[in-house]
């Protein structure tokens, strides 16, 4: 493990490993390092071609928190890993770490190639929008340390199965999910403007100008798909992929290929 220092004085901890051009592989909402062993073996697949960079987001993991939080805070965190590596870096984002990743894109030209997985926009009646209070809900829920109960209101409005959430507390990895869950609102200001079922705007990214894969799983919800197949209209310079027989929980056997396949063609 090693740290780089973010602008704001915020230790950023990461593993760094293989040889080649730079991936920092960017997780979604509750993912770290040491609770996290699909990234981890995604990364460990790519390490034989890149040299990858797999780091904790801020307040997970080894990684500090300074408050007060701002999405801002993560994109420097995003910059100075970028500086590590070397001053240009691809990335990979899952989930809501598309979101962070595409909004990153957005901001820092050092990052050259954009894979993305996955985002959780809501843009249709597929699913219900986030409540206007939601954001609201999860930080009061937080303050009073009703961190279960933050991670089910999280979990439900993505559309988690009911029983799934009523069995989550009988679950092994159930504490782990609750000690990173003051970081579900981070996740939530990201998406702030994606979920309200309304088509994303073709403004909001548009200095996102570099090669863009936007990729879903054959198996993952419709309403997860619809939006990435939005995405990728909306970007400039976007492919889009679905990886069949795959869910929002995509494997690393499936996914490492075609995120190799996408850097390499790029990268010469």
């Amino acid at each position: 493990m090693r740290k780089v220092l973010s602008k704001d004085g915020t230790a950023i901890a990461f593993d760094q490993l293989g040889k080649g051009p730079a991936i920092i592989l960017v997780g979604g909402a509750f993912q770290y390092r040491a609770i996290d062993p699909r990234t981890t073996q995604l990364a460990a697949r790519l390490a034989s071609q890149f040299t990858v960079f797999h780091y904790d987001r801020r307040g997970r993991g080894d990684s500090g928190d300074t408050p007060p939080y701002a999405v801002e805070r993560e994109i420097e965190d995003l910059e100075a890993l970028i500086t590590e590596a070397g001053g240009t870096a691809f990335v990979f984002g899952m989930s809501s770490g598309a979101a962070l990743s595409l909004e990153a894109a957005n901001r820092l030209p050092a990052i050259t190639r954009l894979a993305l997985y996955e985002a959780p926009f809501i843009v249709d009646d597929s699913l219900r929008p986030f409540p206007v209070d939601f954001l609201t809900r999860l930080k009061e829920l937080i303050a009073a340390d009703r961190r279960g109960n933050a991670v089910k209101l999280f979990m439900a409005q993505v559309g988690t199965p009911t029983f799934f959430i009523a069995i989550m507390g009988l679950m092994p990895g159930w504490a782990k999910l609750k000690a990173v869950a003051h970081t579900l609102p981070y996740d939530i200001a990201i998406l702030e403007g994606t979920g309200s079922g309304k088509p994303l705007t073709t403004t909001r990214w548009a200095s996102v100008t570099a090669p863009t894969l936007v990729m879903d799983g054959g198996k993952s919800p419709v309403w997860m798909r619809h939006a990435m197949q939005m995405l990728a209209q909306t970007l400039t310079n976007a492919t889009y992929r679905t990886l069949e027989g795959q869910t929002h929980m995509v494997k690393a056997p499936a996914l490492a290929p075609a995120l190799t396949e996408f850097f390499e063609s790029r990268a010469s």
